[in-house]
């Protein structure tokens, strides 16, 4: 059952299988991770005002156009130094990317750039915005962004178009955290309130473990009081950023990838770090991307310690920070999304390189060869048709018995009724041998058996 003996009431949300919520039982099943395929150079850090030490990049679908807003910074600095500068490119379609000439500030002296804010200390350090989705948001509000360090706090910024922003209000959001890495923001939904994920450690002056705490508001302007996130079981690992966002098909569950930063860990050797042009200091404490996901409150789910993007073979991608990931999952085609990480940080060849992901495609319940099975959780929904984001082999199959709280089969969904299902699809609408129709169970609480070979389950709803 549910929480407290109660189903746990999904309606006709998509329920994506990056946690075990839904889950009472897995026989000769497993979770499993799947890595993103690299896809190829987004953009290229090499403008004067960019290069090798841009980080910080938040990707943002806004209607028919993708947004990118990026730390430009070519030299070693203090955190908020003045030569910091927040950039912006745009695309059509998330896969090429252009910077458009804005002619805002001069910098490095020339206005024809792509600078959408200078000269500001400390705020162009970790500039991330956000499209604020709260119903009945003001029209010169529609984007708010966060920015600042320890010696700011964090202030909140506020644009009718993106491009241009302004404070909205002169006094920081907050100022009880040490804010020095990405902190982001949204308006969450499901919790009916503003939400911020931002940068604090296990102890005071900057010792112990990067990690993440986490503060609401229904208003943007009266914050609650800091609280650390919890991991669960999982040990204690530095999270340099927590990238947490809304998953824009299921807005419910938060995903999060946050660089995993691993101090003092060293795969160059000085010969292949001076090669690379690697900046002195920066040839150690290697990086990799990790997957988290919360359903709200102060805790995440580690699921998966494995990596979600290792360094790989690219010796450039071993130096310090090469793993940090952009803030942004978004769809780049009909059945993928996309997902963004910089390669080669501190290094003249900086870059950005998307990784494409089938959607719903983070994680999924796997079935090998010799077969097994999933029993959810007692839940109830709404809708008359389920739907199924899975893929089998050739040989592979997926059957669906519709069950009472109990575990006995419903008369007409039982194993037997189940027409076998085989294929890759993101929407396949489960069959039995009376049809598709399950509205006559809305609303009861029922549990769902998954029986399957060599085949992964990524993600279910009920349609209505």
């Amino acid at each position: 059952m549910g929480i407290f003996g109660a189903p746990l009431p999904i309606s006709d949300r998509l329920e994506l299988f990056v946690d075990d919520y839904l889950i009472d039982r897995m026989d000769n099943t497993q979770l499993r991770l799947h890595e993103p395929c690299e896809a190829g150079v987004a953009l290229r850090f090499d403008q004067p005002w960019e290069g090798a030490f841009s980080a910080y990049i938040t990707v943002l679908k806004d209607g028919d156009l993708f947004r990118m807003y990026y730390r430009g910074s070519s030299r070693i600095g203090r955190d908020g130094a003045a030569h910091e500068v927040t950039c912006y490119a745009e695309s059509k379609d998330g896969i090429s990317w252009h910077k458009p000439n804005l002619g805002l500030y001069e910098v490095e002296g020339t206005r024809s750039n792509n600078v959408v804010l200078a000269g500001r200390s400390q705020l162009s350090h970790n500039f991330a915005p956000f499209l604020d989705q709260r119903p009945g948001v003001p029209a010169g509000e529609k984007y708010k962004a966060l920015a600042g360090t320890v010696r700011s706090g964090l202030v909140g910024f506020v644009s009718a178009d993106g491009i241009n922003w302004r404070k909205f209000r002169e006094p920081p959001l907050l100022t009880k955290g040490a804010f020095d890495s990405q902190n982001v923001g949204f308006w969450s939904a499901a919790e009916n309130a503003y939400l911020i994920y931002f940068r604090t450690w296990s102890e005071v002056n900057f010792k112990g473990w990067r990690s993440v705490s986490r503060v609401t508001s229904t208003n943007f302007a009266d914050w609650t009081e800091p609280v650390p996130m919890s991991f669960g079981a999982a040990p204690m690992e530095h999270l340099y950023t927590s990238q947490t966002q809304p998953y824009f098909r299921a807005p419910h569950i938060y995903l999060a990838t946050p660089m995993r930063f691993v101090p003092g860990r060293k795969a160059l050797t000085d010969e292949e770090a001076e090669r690379l042009g690697v900046v002195k200091g920066y040839a150690g404490d290697c990086a990799d991307a990790v997957l988290m996901s919360s359903r709200g409150g102060s805790r995440y789910d580690r699921t998966f310690m494995e990596a979600l993007i290792r360094p790989g073979p690219d010796l450039g991608n071993w130096a310090s920070r090469a793993g940090l990931t952009a803030l942004g999952i978004v769809p780049t085609g009909e059945n993928e999304i996309s997902i963004y990480k910089q390669n080669h940080y501190a290094q003249p060849s900086a870059h950005l390189i998307r990784y494409r992901l089938r959607t719903d495609g983070f994680a999924s319940v796997n079935a090998r060869y010799a077969g097994g099975e999933l029993v959810t959780k007692a839940l109830t929904f709404a809708g008359r048709e389920l739907v199924l984001n899975f893929a089998t082999s050739a040989a592979g199959s997926v059957r669906v018995e519709i069950q009472n709280p109990d575990g006995s089969p419903v008369p007409g969904f039982t194993l037997e009724d189940a027409i076998e299902q085989i294929g890759d699809s993101l929407n396949r609408v489960t069959r039995w041998k009376q049809g598709t129709d399950v509205s006559a169970l809305a609303g009861k609480p029922v549990r769902l058996r998954f029986v399957m070979q060599d085949a992964d389950l990524y993600a279910l709803k009920f349609r209505r």
